[in-house]
């Protein structure tokens, strides 16, 4: 296998559900390909650049076959049909999520991404300077719900203590013992869909005040 950037970050993202984020150092990366770690530093400069191509390739993965709305479908469910696309690939991934946090991508999949959601926000009557500070809001939520989502389902957290039993005092806490249920429920896939519908709650504010202002 000839070795490349993409030939190193796949073998990176292989590894990663073996050895975590944590584990994948320059040595560890370098006995999965079968080469010496100094041979890495020829493509790789150093351990921020190997996340950088990393996140790339699950950007290009999670926008594969994405397409502008449908007729029939609304700017807000085609936003929560793409962060659950996107959460599903950094599930896929050993702290998948944590390798996204912070990267930096120009890859055309990433500007191709980028380009159809300003569009669609612009469509649904956004300006383009308030569609470009809203819909990070939601890449920021996925991957931050994502994280503590797969710090809770790693190794060394084994247990939820909530789940063996939400007995509060109610008398010192009333509020929080009558929501025990719902502030730890287990369900991932409907709270992360809950908090993004609450996100698109308040852009959908925007659009409503921009109206108004033109009616004025």
């Amino acid at each position: 296998m000839k070795l490349t950037s993409d030939a190193i970050a796949h073998a990176a993202l292989h590894a990663l559900n073996e050895v975590g984020l944590d584990g994948l150092t320059m040595r560890v990366l370098a006995k999965e390909l079968g080469v010496q770690a100094p041979t890495l530093y020829w493509h790789m400069k150093n351990k921020q650049e190997l996340l950088d191509a990393m996140a790339d390739l699950l950007a290009a993965e999670a926008a594969e076959g994405l397409e502008a709305p449908r007729r029939d479908e609304s700017w807000q469910e085609w936003l929560v049909a793409l962060a659950v696309r996107n959460r599903r690939t950094l599930l896929r991934y050993r702290d998948g999520a944590r390798v996204a946090a912070g990267a930096y991508s120009r890859h055309p999949s990433v500007v191709r991404t980028i380009e159809l959601i300003l569009r669609t926000l612009q469509d649904a009557g956004f300006e383009p300077a308030t569609a470009a500070r809203a819909f990070p809001v939601i890449l920021h939520y996925t991957i931050g719900f994502t994280i503590e989502e797969q710090a809770r389902a790693g190794a060394d957290y084994d247990r939820n203590p909530y789940a063996e039993g939400l007995a509060f005092d109610a008398e010192r806490f009333p509020l929080t013992a009558g929501v025990a249920g719902d502030l730890y429920n287990e369900d991932t896939d409907a709270n992360f869909e809950y908090g993004l519908r609450i996100i698109l709650t308040g852009m959908s504010g925007f659009v409503v005040q921009r109206l108004g202002k033109a009616q004025e």
